[in-house]
């Protein structure tokens, strides 16, 4: 019952041959059982109710009336949340029910899930190991069959880097596609979901953006640009098998130039005044998130225009203009390197790090929608492959992704050790 899609819950609900509250129950007891090892959530609503047969997970940077709204800092430790978010208020009025709040490192500032108030989230996969993050309760909550569908929130990656880590389906949405009620500085936040299946995606998409597909994308062949050159071997061999399975599907496949440098620079910056900006007492946060902080608030307005402006033409350069002039999608790796120990994960904004979000930076400032597919395991581990699509044009980005969901090696798996 747990691993029932939200999708087929739904449907089943609707034919009458499923009660809702089946789902979430199954949902809680799976929490009970395995969340101890886990800790995906921060926050249980053990009294949660379902009219759908969905149950949903929200990312504690996100508000859910009643419940916890830390952001992983101990500034917010006890804050609760008055309202809910309008992607949560409109997955609540669709009959999902809202089982609870999901871990992020503080500020959500951060390629794992760790912080000063909570245990680590570990991977599903492997104790140990990150889940990745920002978004990594909410991935961790999906891939261990404790949610149907979970709410992510992406910037830098915190969408897809989590997704490709515990081996599940992440979509970042163009930015503004679903509203928020937060000031973002940076102008390049995106709520999205994380599920297990495309068809899911779609559902939760469609629900966090009041809109709905116009039908089935009409079938024909794509030209994709594909990059992964400067990834670790076990991506690379990821991102070739997908370029072989679509090319054999009848797509064409070119290589295209990847310059992230810039964009890893100038997002340092950008990321650094955003930290700042949080309305908190920067003596409350952890020692690197305060130091970046602090780095932020002695920026200049010139400093991080020009950032901005420099990491933007690169990501125009590399992504946004081939998609407005030539390719259809976009095919990379989601992630410069594999799942690592959570002691190992590298340090925000560090030169490791850099090499992590290689790929997904330069989607984030080109401002386009891109999803992150389970591409099978590498040494037992999941690894993921992105799809970018053009700006604003989910749907026919979540129909393509499908179409490679479907490929053999391709698409969620269990991890071991949860039934």
């Amino acid at each position: 019952m747990r691993w029932l899609s939200a999708s087929d819950a739904s449907q089943r609900v609707g034919a009458g041959n499923l009660k809702p509250q089946e789902v979430v129950d199954a949902h809680l007891d799976a929490i009970d059982r395995f969340d101890s090892r886990v800790h995906a959530y921060i926050h249980v609503d053990h009294g949660a109710r379902s009219s759908s047969g969905v149950t949903l997970a929200v990312k504690d940077s996100q508000p859910v009336a009643g419940m916890p709204y830390t952001y992983g800092t101990s500034s917010w430790r006890d804050r609760i949340a008055n309202q809910d978010a309008v992607p949560v208020a409109r997955a609540r009025a669709a009959g999902m029910a809202i089982l609870g709040k999901t871990n992020l490192p503080e500020l959500a500032a951060s390629i794992g899930t760790t912080n000063m108030i909570f245990p680590a989230t570990q991977n599903p996969w492997r104790d140990g190991i990150t889940p990745g993050g920002s978004s990594g309760g909410s991935g961790a909550a999906v891939a261990a069959g404790m949610a149907s569908v979970a709410l992510g929130g992406d910037t830098g990656g915190s969408i897809r880097i989590p997704a490709s880590c515990c081996g599940v389906v992440g979509l970042r949405p163009t930015p503004d596609r679903v509203p928020s009620e937060e000031v973002d500085v940076t102008v390049l936040q995106s709520r999205g979901p994380m599920t297990r299946t495309v068809a899911d995606a779609r559902l939760l998409f469609s629900v966090m953006t009041a809109t709905r597909p116009n039908g089935a994308s009409a079938k024909r062949r794509f030209l994709v640009g594909t990059a992964y050159a400067g990834a670790d071997p076990g991506c690379q061999e990821a991102c070739r098998r997908a370029a072989t399975a679509l090319e054999e599907a009848g797509h064409e496949i070119e290589e295209i130039r990847w310059n992230p440098g810039p964009v890893t620079e100038g997002y340092g910056v950008v990321r650094r005044a955003s930290m700042a900006s949080f309305p908190a007492d920067l003596s409350t946060f952890g020692p690197g998130i305060r130091k970046l902080a602090e780095e932020g608030r002695s920026l200049t307005a010139m400093e991080y225009f020009r950032a901005f402006e420099s990491a933007t033409e690169a990501a125009n350069l590399a992504v946004a203009v081939p998609l407005q002039t030539r390719y259809d999608f976009l095919l990379t790796p989601t992630l410069g390197l594999l799942p690592m120990a959570i002691e190992r994960v590298p340090p925000f904004l560090g030169d490791e790090w850099a090499r992590y979000v290689q790929f997904v930076l330069p989607v984030t400032f080109a401002r386009t929608p891109a999803i992150s597919i389970p591409a099978g395991l590498h040494d037992g581990l999941p690894v993921g492959v992105q799809l970018v699509g053009r700006f604003a044009q989910e749907y026919e980005l979540l129909d393509f992704a499908e179409d490679l969901e479907r490929m053999p090696g391709f698409g969620f798996q269990r991890p071991p050790g949860l039934d």
